[in-house]
């Protein structure tokens, strides 16, 4: 199977613009699994999981003290305050699965798609100012 979707072309202060991955996922509500929310994220192959903003813990019924794991990480910004779950049911076109989820103690970040038990399960490819993600047998 198959699915792609266009960059999205951004405002840079360092170039004028530019042009990022993204890929539209959708993540079940622990809470509500009726309910799933779709969520616009970077895909980033240097990512090693899958990191959301805080605020969105609450959209996906996920209490970060009660239900995941603390703890420090260190990025390009510096050292920070990570909230993992061990899973939550994510859905890419029609695949699905049980993936860890970062939660970051702060708003102010992007959505980014990683490669623990996501990017890793399929065959990613950036082509033309889009990116596809390939799994299975075509």
């Amino acid at each position: 199977m198959k699915i792609g979707f266009p960059f999205e072309k951004r405002p840079s202060s360092i170039f004028g613009y530019t042009w990022r991955p993204v890929a539209l996922v959708d993540f079940q509500s622990m809470a509500t699994p009726k309910v799933w929310t779709t969520i616009r994220m970077i895909v980033d192959t240097g990512a090693d999981y899958t990191l959301l903003p805080r605020s969105y813990a609450r959209a996906l019924g996920v209490n970060l003290e009660r239900d995941c794991k603390p703890f420090e990480t260190i990025g390009i910004g510096g050292a920070e305050m990570v909230f993992i779950h061990p899973k939550i049911h994510v859905r890419l076109g029609e695949w699905k699965a049980d993936v860890p989820v970062g939660f970051l103690d702060r708003d102010a970040v992007p959505a980014l798609l990683g490669r623990q038990q996501f990017l890793e399960a399929f065959s990613v490819l950036f082509e033309n100012r889009m990116t596809f993600f390939r799994w299975g047998k075509e």
